[in-house]
């Protein structure tokens, strides 16, 4: 999901999962990867947004319907 708002663009990365602490384990290098991956070519497509800033963030969805929002989740070159 992609969404911007005065400027900061958002790319979220939406994980499901029978628990919150299964959702936010299984975002891996990897998927992060890919993200980062999605959002240049996004970024490419789409020249001048995201002029305030941009970041990377996660909704976490449990079973029960609890949901949790981690903005700025992570980085370019987090590890």
């Amino acid at each position: 999901m992609v969404a911007e708002r005065d400027g900061l663009l958002a790319f979220v990365e939406v994980k499901a999962r029978p628990s919150l602490a299964e959702a936010a384990a299984a975002l891996s290098p990897r998927q992060r990867a890919r993200l980062l991956a999605a959002a240049e070519c996004w970024l490419a497509e789409n020249p001048g947004r995201g002029g305030a800033g941009i970041r990377f963030d996660v909704l976490l969805v449990a079973a029960d319907g609890t949901v949790r929002r981690v903005a700025d989740a992570f980085r370019l070159g987090d590890g």
